[in-house]
């Protein structure tokens, strides 16, 4: 896995071939930047290269030459050169083998970080042909079957080779001698297992991986659309290599095993640049890690892609483009707050403004935006960062969090000075937020003249449309909706029965529900005078704002989530 994009040399070796013009290349990198695709992937989208001339273009870069993949009859002993894990994990075929040495086929172009670790991890000598990427898919489908089985042939194939290494592991085990748990850590079937359970993840689209060592097991979780979901547990004395690994690849002290540390990862998996967030904690049996994956492939930054009802998307865009002013974006941890504020920022990142954000810690770069992660330990703090950025002649400001009322009261400095602010907090709905910042100490008509709107959001998932299934409510279910039953007529709702597309939960990926609270003359009136939460809310409901619940309605009358769903997160 590549430490770094190599994709700046395919671009600069078709720019010295005369296929790509210096505006194209410029093209090609913001539409990399902004879907996270491979460069190679977005060449061939926008139709600038015919595929045959890339490939000879990779070929070249590679020193090797393009075959057809078709053509071959590869013979099972060369199959079994390449185990599963290793051939999804770099996208690579193998079409010849010996004792010492394979030959891979490819269809991108390979970084020398990678081509030295698929020597590492293969223990051989390893040469490159070029063939399509359509070719391979259908190849490693036929000869390494379903993605699923690769956890568990891993872990068996695993077994044999532990025996092997079984006094090293041992050895890290213990933890005597940190030489030998950086050699248990680097040993071949750590880092292999180690590349399998990354890449097992972004193919499942995790949003966390979770390494837990308890007092007889070792268990690994993924986080799918908010569910956690456990993989087939390794051998209880991996814990220390397959957790030393993960310190080593993002930077940890591995010698400090006391105190929670925090990094960062990145890493090519299966051809997509990939971010991993890491946090390791001191337990009872051992250091659990949790690993956030940020793969930008999959989240789209752009506010059409959002999901918001285009009531609420208009009216957002409205006051995003306003000169000052302060945004508010509430809701619980993993509801989607930082990828709708970032759609925001890059909808109004022009080359006439400058935007500075503030973040703990920075989750995606974007591309003309100064971003400065916060470092409380070192007194890096909020409200320290948001002082510095008023000195920096700033457009747009974001605050990734309002936690004390120092910072409340610059954000609202700032915002009088003429900036537009953008920040988070954590509270149940959108009117819940003006109360927050009551309660922090801000005066409330320092809110009313500077606060523009508060959007509150969830994450639900929704229904995997493989196994939809239709049926009709009982009054008991319309009542905890607070629906009558005229109101739904004769509509159906649906579950998910179960399927082997969605791991036999009955969902598939997630959608947001919003509810937008603009700030006008009659809500500004309340909060001068104090009033509490369910008086802001019911003027906002009577002025036409919709509320998560209302929104989670609409999403399942629409047929996109459950009725558990909805109860669940409204």
């Amino acid at each position: 896995m590549a430490t770094r994009d190599y994709s700046d040399v395919l671009l600069q070796q078709l720019g010295e071939e005369g296929l790509v013009t210096p505006q194209q290349a410029e093209e090609v990198l913001d539409e990399h930047e902004r879907t996270g695709k491979p460069v190679r992937q977005v060449l061939l989208d926008m139709e600038i290269v015919p595929e045959d001339q890339l490939l000879s273009t990779i070929a070249a870069q590679l020193g090797t030459h393009v075959i057809n993949l078709r053509d071959l009859d590869i013979n099972v002993d060369v199959v079994r050169a390449l185990p599963a894990s290793v051939a999804r994990m770099y996208s690579v075929i193998p079409v010849e083998a010996d004792t010492g040495s394979v030959r891979l086929a490819t269809f991108d172009l390979l970084s020398p970080e990678i081509v030295d670790e698929l020597m590492f991890v293969l223990t051989r000598d390893v040469s490159f042909v070029v063939a399509r990427e359509e070719d391979i898919k259908v190849y490693m489908q036929r000869y390494y079957g379903d993605e699923s089985e690769s956890v568990s042939d891993m872990l068996s194939a695993l077994e044999s080779e532990l025996e092997d290494a079984g006094d090293l592991l041992q050895a890290g085990k213990r933890g005597e001698d940190i030489a030998q748990i950086e050699a248990a850590a680097s040993s071949t079937p750590v880092v292999r297992f180690v590349n399998l359970v990354l890449y097992q993840a972004v193919q499942d689209r995790a949003s966390d991986i979770h390494f837990e060592p308890f007092e007889n097991e070792f268990k690994i979780r993924y986080r799918v659309d908010g569910a956690l979901y456990e993989m087939a547990p390794p051998p209880k004395h991996l814990a220390l290599p397959v957790t030393s690994r993960i310190k080593v690849i993002s930077g940890l002290n591995i010698a400090e095993r006391r105190l929670p540390q925090d990094g960062r990862i990145q890493l090519t998996v299966a051809g997509r640049p990939i971010d991993f967030r890491v946090s390791t904690l001191p337990t009872q049996f051992g250091e659990s890690v949790v690993l956030r994956v940020l793969d930008r492939s999959v989240v789209q930054l752009d506010l059409e892609n959002i999901g918001m009802p285009d009531d609420v998307y208009h009216y957002f865009v409205e006051d995003i483009e306003k000169p000052n002013g302060i945004i508010i974006n509430t809701g619980p941890t993993g509801s989607g707050k930082t990828t709708t504020l970032y759609s925001a920022l890059r909808r109004i990142n022009t080359i006439e403004s400058k935007l500075l954000t503030a973040e703990e810690p920075v989750e995606y770069d974007i591309e003309g935006i100064i971003q400065v992660p916060i470092n409380d330990p070192i007194g890096l703090t909020f409200a320290r960062t948001l002082r510095a950025f008023l000195r920096q002649d700033p457009d747009i400001i974001m605050v990734g969090e309002i936690r004390d009322l120092e910072t409340a009261e610059i954000a609202i400095q700032a915002s009088l000075t003429g900036h537009l602010v953008f920040t988070t907090l954590h509270t149940n709905d959108s009117p819940g937020a003006i109360t927050r910042l009551i309660d922090m100490g801000v005066e409330p008509f320092l809110i009313a003249s500077t606060l523009e709107s508060v959007l509150g959001q969830r994450l639900i998932r929704t229904i995997c449309q493989n196994c939809r299934t239709p049926y009709k409510p009982d009054k008991n279910i319309l009542d905890q909706l607070g629906l009558r039953e005229g109101a739904v007529g004769d509509r159906n709702f649906y579950y998910g029965a179960g399927c082997s597309y969605c791991n036999q939960t009955g969902y598939k990926g997630r959608r947001g529900i919003f509810e937008y609270l603009r700030v006008r003359d009659p809500i500004r009136d309340l909060v001068n005078q104090r009033k509490p939460t369910i008086v802001i809310r019911e003027k906002a409901v009577e002025l036409g704002m919709r509320t998560l619940r209302e929104d989670g309605i609409r999403c399942m009358l629409d047929g996109s989530t459950t009725v558990e769903e909805v109860l669940k997160y409204t």
